[in-house]
């Protein structure tokens, strides 16, 4: 099987590691070639691995208002004999004051309209459509934030979201492959407060939550995540993908990834017990 990603980033690169390991061969593009990827604008060598894949997934968000993979690679994609993917945003269902969506939702009444023309678009032309909520996983997690003193709790009462190990997100773009194109939302089961999940994340590492701050005193993209409000449902990609998050709750994903982090044992094991202790 060869995959070709467009745009190599946290999520995708963790799909990439997994299919390799199982075999694969997977081509990424980035803006610049790094690490051995395609420059997105070598239009000739992307057009080559186009081609030749079985399996295409874009993970590249909007820029400028337009989608650039579609802009530049749309025609070739459709020409293509490829099962086709994009990483989309559960954002495009903008703010339901709490309730849950699934992907009958209606989109693009939120604050991320650019993402949600986008999501259309790549519906529209026969794509498998992932709408992802907040992504924590190794290196990306509450856990990250609290220990490097950059995390913080925002009082705003009711206030919920949902999120998605990535390792979950990897196993769900994987069961997509084997179904039906369309919307699956990829979410865990337990929507909750951030400052819940950040409360957590700090007793996991025997620290003090970190303090409230001012709404007013965060950056606009940060107050305009606040200012929605929503639960997930995942029921779609169970019922349809037969897929079954591994980390259904924040308090599992987290506790999986501090246990990956957590520092080795320093002191000597005991003394086996002799054959003659009763």
């Amino acid at each position: 099987m060869r995959l070709l990603i467009f745009g190599l980033g946290y999520t995708a690169q963790a799909l990439a590691d997994r299919l390799r390991g199982d075999g694969w061969r997977v081509v990424g593009t980035s803006r610049d070639g790094r690490s051995g990827t395609i420059r997105f604008d070598d239009t000739d060598a992307v057009r080559r691995e186009i081609a030749v894949a079985t399996h295409i997934l874009s993970s590249v968000p909007p820029a400028d208002e337009a989608d650039p993979v579609l802009t530049t690679y749309g025609a070739d994609l459709l020409r293509a004999d490829a099962w086709r993917g994009y990483l989309s945003s559960t954002g495009v269902y903008g703010d339901v004051g709490g309730a849950w969506v699934d992907e009958t939702a209606p989109t693009g009444t939120g604050r991320r309209s650019a993402r949600a023309e986008a999501d259309a678009a790549w519906l529209a032309s026969g794509a498998h459509v992932f709408r992802l909520p907040g992504i924590y996983g190794p290196g990306r997690s509450p856990l990250d934030r609290v220990a490097r003193g950059s995390s913080h709790r925002v009082d705003v009462p009711g206030q919920v979201f949902s999120r998605c190990h990535v390792e979950d997100i990897v196993s769900g773009v994987i069961a997509g492959m084997n179904g039906p194109a369309g919307a699956y939302n990829l979410a865990d089961e337990l929507p909750a407060s951030p400052n819940d999940v950040v409360a957590f994340a700090a007793r996991l590492l025997g620290m003090e939550p970190p303090p409230f701050v001012a709404l007013e005193s965060l950056s606009p993209m940060a107050q305009g995540f606040y200012a929605e409000n929503r639960r997930i449902s995942n029921f779609k990609a169970k019922r349809v993908l037969y897929w079954t998050p591994r980390y259904p709750d924040y308090r599992a994903g987290l506790r999986a990834l501090s246990a990956m982090t957590s520092p080795p044992m320093t002191s000597a094991a005991p003394a086996p017990a002799s054959a003659d202790q009763r």
